[in-house]
This record gives structure tokens, sequence and C-alpha cells, in this order.
């Protein structure tokens, strides 16, 4: 069986699995990072959303073989260590804003959040109203507007 390496959460990893196998499943099934959630499985409902090199992608759409040994992958667990704190500021403003109800969807939302601030100050801005627009993660709950005023407290402090 082929082996896989890469960085995940700050930490090189090796997965022996078929390559084919997406890397969603090598997170949650092989190494019991179960932070990202299954929801679709085709990059469409982003329940699933992380970081790679630093930048938002699903990883149910992407398969293991796809993944360098020296890509960055960075989950919901390993968020605060990008700051050095228990919390990362965005999972902070989550909590004072009670973004979540049922929950499913907030470590993807989180995630897609902290890749767009980010995204928006290499572009010279602060998050706005057309970025809020491309976020395109499903809330079955329909905690939207508590998610906008939680990413725009959150990017505040980051």
């Amino acid at each position: 069986m082929p082996q896989h390496t890469f960085i995940l959460n700050g930490k090189p990893v090796s997965v022996d699995v078929e390559d084919d196998v997406r890397l969603l499943w090598v997170l949650r099934d092989v190494l019991g990072v179960t932070g990202p959630k299954y929801g679709c499985g085709l990059g469409v409902c982003q329940a699933c959303t992380s970081h790679i090199n630093g930048k938002a992608f699903n990883p149910c759409s992407v398969p293991v073989k796809d993944i360098r040994p020296t890509d960055e992958v960075t989950t919901i667990e390993g968020l605060p260590a990008t700051v050095g704190k228990d919390l990362h500021p965005m999972q902070e403003a989550w909590l004072e804003y009670d973004v979540a109800q049922c929950g499913y969807c907030q470590p993807g939302q989180i995630m897609a959040a902290v890749a767009k601030v980010r995204q928006a100050r290499a572009a010279g801005h602060e998050i706005g109203d057309a970025d809020f627009d491309e976020i395109r993660n499903i809330c079955r709950c329909g905690t939207y507007h508590r998610i906008r005023e939680a990413i725009r407290a959150g990017a505040k402090n980051f």
C-alpha cells in the first residue's frame, strides 16, 4: 500500500492508504481528526473546510495522492496553535456571539472565515460584505447573521 506523508496541524504524519482515498477519510478514519465534518463528499456543503498551506480547501474533494510531503494541512484542531493560544480569536468570537446551534458546520465555517480574513488582508482591505458573500458554507440552522457578526469581531483580534 502506498505511503503518503504531509504536515498535519504542525506535525509530520505518514499514512499507508490507497492513492484514491479522499483526504477527509484519511483525517477522520485513519488519523482520528474529527473536526472536519462529512456533509456531502463533493465540496458543496463545505462542512469539512480546512486549510492547506494557509488557504481554505475541502478535503472531501482531494485524493490523498494529491497532497505533497511539504503541504501543511490545518484543521480546526490545529487552528489555535497558529496564534499560540488555547482558542483562535475566531473561535472566541464564535462563543461570544453564540453562533452555534447544532454545531455541525461550525468547524468548517470558522476555517472558511479565518481563510477569508487572511485573503482580504492580503488584498489590502478588511473583510466586508462582498467577502461574506463569497463564503459558501451551508448552515442548516440558518445562523448566518451571527456568523457574520462573529467574523467581524474575530477579525479584529488576529
